[in-house]
């Protein structure tokens, strides 16, 4: 990593898929540590593309499905996210979500992190993966500052194409410290091996890089444990400044699920217009103005 005049100290690349429920249970933590290092890193999202358009399609899809659906129920239960009371299928791909999320950082990152979250939840909250263009770009629809028209075209241009694929390459080359990985965590995040015979990481990992060293921060960890790593490679760097109000953490994140409300706000909840969506796994906290724009399907205003 080279540093030039007025560069950020440190680089974060976050491993990730838009349908990767390790990843929607990491939100919380990882939302937390964005907004401590704001402005003082360089934060990258690599999208490792979990659902692959060369996977074979199921036997039996609606075995797979109750598969599936089981298997996120566990996970929710370790991470406490949200996870939809039924999910319709599990996603054929990730390369739509993928495109678009990534066709969204073109826009800023604020429009980008809405874009994902709203990605994430069309399968962890609604159960209906955006696992095609048509869906994906529809699930970001009314997303606050983004261009619908440039993000439909970006998303289908082939800057953005080749920009995921070197994501995808470059979470199959993963770093020796997570061939192997010894943790208390429910997934320790130890790199997954391909079809191929080679590695990817395991989502999501962190990798923190500065001039001076690395740490990489494998599988769902706790806040503190990113927090330590961050310490460790640049101590004083992370932002000690009081939690958000939860009016401001709301109208920052547009939607808030119950672990995040604990860990990015502080004080009486919930906030005033503040409007709850149910899951099978505690509720969705969205924005007011969320409420006539969000795919969910909510009442309208009154």
């Amino acid at each position: 990593m080279s540093v030039g005049p007025g560069a950020p100290l440190m680089e974060v690349v976050e491993y990730t898929d838009p349908m990767c429920p390790w990843a929607w249970g990491s939100d919380p933590a990882f939302r937390r540590l964005r907004t401590a290092l704001d402005g003082r890193v360089r934060w990258r999202r690599a999208y490792a593309v979990l659902f692959d358009d060369e996977d074979d399609p199921a036997p039996d899809p609606a075995a797979e499905t109750a598969h599936y659906a089981r298997y996120v129920e566990e996970i929710t239960a370790h991470t406490r996210a949200p996870r939809a009371a039924r999910l319709s299928r599990v996603a054929a791909s990730s390369w739509p979500s993928s495109l678009v999320a990534a066709a969204a950082e073109l826009q800023g990152p604020d429009v980008a992190d809405r874009a994902l979250r709203r990605l994430r939840e069309s399968v962890f909250v609604l159960g209906e993966p955006a696992d095609t263009m048509e869906a994906a770009v529809s699930a970001t629809r009314g997303v606050q500052g983004l261009d619908p028209v440039r993000l439909r075209s970006d998303a289908g241009s082939p800057g953005v194409l080749e920009r995921v694929r070197a994501d995808r390459a470059e979470a199959r080359r993963p770093v020796p410290e997570v061939l192997s990985v010894r943790s208390g965590s429910p997934h320790p995040g130890a790199a997954k091996e391909t079809f191929d015979g080679g590695y990817r990481y395991a989502l999501p990992t962190l990798l923190l890089r500065t001039p001076s060293g690395r740490r990489v921060v494998p599988g769902w960890r706790p806040y503190a444990a990113y927090a330590a790593a961050v310490d460790e490679l640049c101590a004083g760097l992370l932002d000690g400044s009081p939690a958000l109000s939860p009016s401001e953490a709301l109208e920052r994140h547009r939607s808030l699920t119950g672990p995040e409300r604990h860990l990015l706000a502080a004080g009486a909840w919930p906030p005033a217009g503040a409007v709850p969506l149910d899951t099978a796994n505690g509720p969705l906290w969205l924005h007011p103005d969320e409420r006539s724009v969000h795919p969910a399907d909510l009442p309208g205003l009154p």
